[in-house]
This record gives structure tokens, sequence and C-alpha cells, in this order.
């Protein structure tokens, strides 16, 4: 595996963290603030400075670079597979009726099965991605993993951008196949979360609105709990998510709650929330942030056969939110654990797209810091 590395904030020139050479028939993923996204400028120096055929756009809520945080900057990363092959799809949700579970099913049916290995997915960030893993899933061999994330645009949650050689633009998602015998990916999700108050019960819901728990009004039981600490929401609901555990299940996924409606005093999630799951609040320790990152790490470095030559961290704009002028400090934690030969790509996301750890089936998370470890 060849890979190069390069970023660029506004005007200045791309800095490079390798050589600048020309590799054979890259995968290019391109990472970056959505308004520079938006600018056919930067799209046309982009195209220029990188003339491969295969180029994947993704808009982000922050880039870290060279342990260097970067808010308004595009990161790129060159990757030439030696000894595997990777083949790219896209569907954009306008297609499917606005349902993620058919454009997931649509975009899993026009992959070759054969000698696949892995498949990682960049996605509209507004989509509700607990459908688009459903859609995935539906017809995939549990041999087949999936990681990603979802497309950030800091903190507005107004309209995030990807693409796969076209412009970025609004409802895309990317899935990239990776193929393969020699290829060994390996993965991890974790919070560093703790919860606080009771554990209650969802008593209706839908999708990803819930409307009662307990069977009283959800957000007045929301800010029943949290006090004083509710003034500001829904911008304060970042420090605080829910953990929810699935009727039947024993592990939590953590679901941030992107809105409210005082009106229907519902509580509006960036994932799905079933009737009779068990709900309890959550809150924040940078020190426990930084050592869900380090867990996530040293879980996905657990058994490998090899080391990896590529680390994707995908983190949750909450985490950067939290953090505040520590944000940076998870990366580090985690670089200092990989191998000092393995490159990273990191930026922050609205959701994460992993297994729980020693699972095959894939979770939609928030909240997380996902690592997914790939080598050939």
């Amino acid at each position: 595996m060849k890979i190069i590395q390069a970023t660029k904030n506004g005007s200045e020139d791309w800095h490079y963290l390798q050589e600048k050479r020309q590799l054979h028939n890259p995968l290019v993923l391109v990472f970056g603030n959505r308004y520079l996204l938006e600018d056919e400028n930067v799209i046309k120096n982009i195209r220029k400075e990188f003339s491969y055929e295969n180029i994947v756009f993704a808009s982000t809520s922050g880039e870290i670079f060279d342990g260097s945080i970067q808010d308004n900057s595009i990161s790129v990363t060159v990757i030439e597979l030696e000894k595997s092959t990777y083949i790219i799809e896209r569907e954009n949700i306008s297609n499917f009726n606005m349902k993620p579970n058919l454009l997931g099913a649509a975009l899993l049916k026009k992959l070759p099965k054969e000698k696949l290995k892995h498949l990682f997915v960049l996605a509209d960030g507004l989509l509700d991605g607990s459908k688009l893993i459903e859609g995935l899933q539906c017809n995939l061999k549990n041999t087949i993993t999936i990681t990603g994330g979802l497309c950030g645009d800091d903190a507005r949650f107004e309209k995030t951008l990807s693409s796969y050689n076209e412009n970025p633009k609004i409802g895309e998602v990317v899935l990239i196949g990776l193929y393969g015998e020699t290829l060994e990916v390996t993965y991890a999700s974790a919070g560093g979360w703790f919860p606080f108050g009771p554990e209650r019960k969802i008593t209706r819901s839908k999708d990803n609105i819930i409307f009662e728990i307990d069977n009283k009004p959800a957000l007045d039981v929301y800010k029943n709990h949290l006090a004083h600490r509710a003034v500001g929401l829904p911008s304060a609901a970042l420090s605080f998510p829910l953990n929810v555990t699935f009727e039947g299940n024993t592990q939590a996924v953590v679901r941030t709650i992107l809105g409210v409606d005082e009106f229907q005093k519902t509580l509006i999630l960036a994932g799905d929330a079933p009737e009779n799951s068990k709900v309890q609040l959550l809150m924040a320790s940078i020190d426990a942030i930084i050592d869900g990152a380090l867990c996530a790490t040293q879980l996905a470095m657990n058994n490998r056969v090899k080391t990896a030559e590529i680390a994707i961290l995908v983190s949750c704009i909450a985490r950067k939110i939290v953090m505040n002028n520590r944000m940076g400090e998870e990366t580090e934690y985690i670089k200092e654990t990989l191998d000092a030969s393995t490159a990273t790509i990191d930026f922050y996301s609205y959701g994460q797209i992993a297994p729980f750890y020693g699972n095959d089936y894939t979770n939609f998370h928030n909240q997380t810091m996902t690592v997914t470890l790939i080598s050939e």
C-alpha cells in the first residue's frame, strides 16, 4: 500500500506529509469544510493537483491533519492498493423516495460480491444512518463487515456534501468495496460517556423520534432530568446524549439529540430508538472521552496479524464540542498507540458506522470514536 497525504488551508499552497509523486490507479479521499467543497474554484484546484480517476468527496465537521485541528481546510489522502482492489458505487436519496433503507439495498446490489472483504461508506450526514445500514445489510453475508461515517457541516446541521467523481452534492451515499484475500480489516467503536439518572423505557416512538418515555412526554422527562442544564436546548443536548438499549439486546448505542419539538414534546434523534428500548441519559468527562478513543484503538488492534497501514478515525462533532480546546488529545493518544508507520485519516462526523467489537453486525453510533484499521 502506498499513501500520500496533503492539506490546503485557504489560498495557501498544498502541504504534503510524504514526497509528492504519481501513484497508480489510487483511491483518492477528499475531506473538507462544506463551504470549500461548494466552491467551484476549490474543486478545480483539487482535480488539477490530484488528476486521478477515482475521487471521493465528503464534507466534515473538521479534520485533524498531522496533529493539527483544521476547520477551514481540505485534506486529501491518496491510496494505492498493491495487493488488493476496490470498487466504488454511489446513489442519491432523492431517487429512493427519501428512504435510506431502499438506497442501501440498491447500492449493495451494484457491487460484485466475489472476494469482497469490507465496505466503507460515506453518507449524507442528515440521513437516518440506522435505516441506511438496515438496507446495506439486508442481503449481506455476515463475513463482510461495514464501517464508515456520516458527513458533517461543522455544528450547523444545515446540509452536508459528498460524491464520487462528480462535484459534491447533497443526498449522496458513496460505498467503497475492498477486495482481496490478503486484506486485513479490523475495527472498534467506543464512547467514553457515562450514564446518570434512572434507566427508563421508551413507550412511544417512530423511527428517530421519541414521543413518550415511561408514558410521559419525552421532552418533559428529558428536561426534568437535566434541570438547569436544559437551558439552551437543543444545542445543549449535544453534551447529554441518550444511551439506548434495544429490546432483546445487551449492548447499548449512543444517540445524539438533534432537535426538540416543544409543541409535541418530542426528542428528535440522529438514529432510531425503537419502542420498548431502555433509555438513560449520558454525560461527558473529557478524560473519559479520551479513554474511549484509546479503548476503541486497542480493541481494533487486538489479534491483528499485520501492522495497520492506514487508520481511519471517525469521531463525532459532539465530542469535538465537549472537548473544546482539548479536542486534539484523543487522536494524539491514538497515534501514540498505533505503530509509527501507520498513516491516519481523522475527521469529525454526524454519525459513526461500525459493528461492536467482536460482532459482525454493523450498528449506527453517535458520539463515539470509530477506528478502522486496514492493511494488505
